[in-house]
């Protein structure tokens, strides 16, 4: 039987589904205290047991993104606020390759603000 964490992921379409498992390689490739968790019915990933970011399809751009907890700790031109107090999204485009370096970046900045 399947969680529902590995449900989410396979039941997402082309190129969707890609993508959101690829964001999910990077993330728990970055830091080994790193946990993949489902709350909230999302896709959730822990440092240390304390929430540090999530993957969700934006509804009006219809992309998959980041959501960093911490958001407001990360400053960064791609990040998009919105009408969230702390959190900041990161936008993917799943047509495009996904941006690596970035990802890694803004993990690190929020896993170094974590620390803190």
């Amino acid at each position: 039987m399947l969680s529902e964490l590995d449900q989410f992921y396979l039941k997402q379409e082309e190129p969707l589904q890609s993508c959101l498992l690829g964001l999910r390689d990077i993330i728990l490739s970055t830091n080994d205290e790193i946990t993949p968790e489902w709350k909230y019915k999302l896709p959730f990933f822990y440092y240390r047991g304390k929430m540090l970011c999530y993957l969700w399809i934006h509804k009006k751009h219809k992309q998959p993104y980041i959501g960093f907890v911490d958001g407001n700790l990360l400053n960064d031109e791609d990040l998009l606020v919105e009408k969230r107090a702390k959190m900041k999204i990161l936008l993917i485009d799943p047509q495009e390759d996904l941006p690596y370096e970035k990802i890694k970046s803004l993990l690190a900045t929020a896993i170094k603000a974590r620390n803190n």
